[in-house]
């Protein structure tokens, strides 16, 4: 079953093609990891999901990328209603300039969650998935500026939860992060796997390894193949693939 079937996706940047001519669809439930050499295009594949690739300037897109069935990319669908659905965790976490309660209670504000009881009960469950809880239960009222690197990324991703979307990207969300505290982001996506449709762009092909249900692998803007992980890395198809995976292609 797919939560995300992308169709003929080609997107440029001030004419220059970033991504040629892009189908597949992104199993639902599952973690789909995204692969491929600096500069293939995971990110800008990624960025068309959310539809934050319109941020961009000069970039030009065309085909279609289905959300339950819906082109997200047609321009009468609301993007901010589209957002809602599609979690985010960026490269390195930028958490909001305002207090650790604030950041997480951000996003059901503005969907229109007033009530302070539910606003403390959806701050305290998200914190606790992102398995934060504990370590700032008693200063939430203290800016988020003030957290580690690692502790603001798991803030990330309680922001994120706390719009109960359906589908969790993440760009290379544990590349900023000390060690300790990747492998604290990767328990918790491994958790919330299932709850959610995950796609996580990486280029650390152990970690791919470790959480991918699938893989997608991207070569100069070009999908060379895709299918469950330990098919695809244990024997690829192509021999774009191959020299991928036996560092040859960096």
């Amino acid at each position: 079953m797919s939560h995300i079937s992308v169709r003929n996706l080609s997107v440029s940047y001030s004419g220059q093609l970033a991504l040629d001519d892009i189908s597949v669809d992104i199993p639902d439930g599952q973690i789909t990891a995204i692969i491929g050499p600096s500069g293939c295009g995971k990110t800008t594949l990624l960025r068309c999901c959310n539809r934050l690739i319109d941020l961009t300037d000069g970039a030009g897109v065309s085909g279609s990328v289905l959300i339950d069935g819906v082109n997200i990319l047609d321009p009468s669908v609301d993007a901010i209603r589209l957002r809602k659905k599609m979690g985010y965790l960026a490269q390195r976490p930028y958490p909001l300039p305002m207090s650790i309660y604030d950041n997480v209670a951000y996003g059901p504000r503005i969907h229109g969650v007033k009530d302070r009881q539910e606003l403390g009960r959806i701050v305290e469950r998200c914190l606790r998935a992102a398995s934060l809880w504990e370590e700032v239960r008693g200063r939430l009222r203290d800016s988020a500026t003030k957290l580690s690197v690692g502790q603001q990324q798991r803030l990330c991703l309680a922001r994120a939860l706390a719009i109960e979307p359906e589908v969790l990207l993440g760009d290379e969300p544990t590349s900023a992060l000390d060690p300790v505290s990747a492998q604290l982001v990767e328990r918790r996506l491994l958790e919330l796997r299932g709850d959610y449709t995950i796609v996580l762009v990486t280029h650390i092909l152990r970690q791919a390894k470790r959480l991918a249900d699938y893989v997608v692998f991207l070569y100069m803007g070009e999908l060379v193949e895709h299918g469950p992980t330990a098919e695809i890395l244990a024997n690829p198809r192509d021999d774009r693939t191959r020299a991928y995976l036996a560092g040859d292609v960096s």
